[in-house]
């Protein structure tokens, strides 16, 4: 059987080369043409400011641990701590930060642009203060037209459910986490959270707050059984009062009427309401030990967190170099005037 050829095809750089010399007003213009588009676009795009925060979160305080479980152990308690037994670790801190609920808590930030010239909250700011490139005019004027044919209003009831949010609710969710880049080393477990936004300040804002409700939405998951069985124990320790206060009342009530007497019986009752007063004693200062090391369970349970970059006011915007687009564009004018020339000359430039 006779081996099939491989059919190879070159480009004649040279017949090419002269085509586009030959082609150089056309060319020009479609540069021409390009840069133009490219000064429009990179002038429409509104500035963007970004600022950083670094946090790292901090271990247990073994000390404290060893402290509490030695004060359990003095009243029989078994409390293994330490153990790290949580649901939310660093790793899905990112994934936390664009839930629904996070996002929705964060619609009452208050904010202030650098100019002083706009306080608003979050909520308003993203909706009704953000500037748009002209090329997203067209469509949202379609989509409040839609909205207009369908008969859509906004939520103005003030009740947010982040379980059933409306479209506007959930656009401005989305224009948040867009807004929003958290990243978690994972050697170091170090958090990174970066902002974006349309004025300097605003950024900055933004992280302190972000930041803000990450530290307190994390505290409040890890305290949480720790501060409900605090509470128990707080209510516990009322009623171990009142019972051993009651006993108390009870014996010296006793012990003045009957003062003095020897009969037997009289001896017996008393005996019993002491009994019964020191019983309830006991059971008052175990109670309070226990209390004592639930304080201390919320306190070990507490996370910390230690901030090694602050949130900083940007001085420079982070948008794309105007130059990096208008050289995009006039690169993209040359391909587009070079492919139609490759196209009408293709029998004369291909060679096989």
């Amino acid at each position: 059987m006779e081996e099939k050829k491989k059919v190879k095809m070159h480009i004649d750089i040279v017949r090419l080369s002269s085509l586009i010399f030959k082609d150089k007003r056309k060319m020009l213009s479609y540069l021409g043409v390009g840069a133009l588009m490219g000064i429009i676009v990179a002038f429409s795009i509104p500035r963007i400011y970004k600022s950083s925060v670094m946090l790292a979160p901090e271990s247990s305080n073994s000390s404290l641990t060893s402290n509490i479980s030695s004060l359990a152990s003095m009243v029989g308690m078994d409390m293994k701590l330490g153990g790290s037994d949580d649901a939310i670790y660093p790793e899905i801190y990112p994934d936390l930060m664009l839930s629904t609920k996070f996002l929705c808590s964060l619609f009452d930030i208050p904010i202030v642009t650098k100019d002083h010239k706009i306080e608003t909250t979050l909520y308003d700011y993203i909706k009704t203060k953000q500037k748009d490139p002209w090329w997203q005019y067209p469509k949202k004027l379609l989509t409040t037209l839609i909205k207009k044919i369908k008969g859509q209003q906004d939520n103005k009831s003030g009740k947010l459910d982040p379980t059933m949010l409306s479209k506007d609710d959930y656009d401005i969710t989305q224009a948040i986490s867009r807004s929003i880049d958290c990243k978690v080393d994972k050697k170091t477990s170090v958090i990174s959270i970066t902002i974006t936004a349309q004025d300097a300040l605003v950024a900055k804002i933004l992280a302190d707050s972000v930041q803000s409700r990450l530290q307190g939405f994390i505290t409040d998951y890890r305290t949480n059984k720790a501060r409900h069985d605090l509470a128990y124990m707080e209510s516990l320790c009322k009623e171990a009062e009142a019972d051993y206060n009651e006993a108390r009342h009870n014996y010296a009530s006793y012990s003045d009427n009957y003062l003095g007497l020897v009969r037997e019986s009289y001896k017996v009752k008393q005996e019993e309401l002491e009994n019964e007063m020191q019983l309830r004693y006991n059971i008052y200062t175990q109670v309070i030990q226990q209390l004592q090391i639930s304080k201390a369970k919320v306190q070990e349970r507490t996370p910390a967190f230690t901030e090694i970059q602050p949130a900083t006011v940007p001085v420079k915007h982070s948008n794309t170099p105007k130059i990096f687009i208008l050289s995009a564009f006039i690169f993209l004018a040359f391909l587009i005037r070079t492919s139609i020339l490759i196209w009408r000359n293709k029998s004369t430039i291909f060679t096989f």
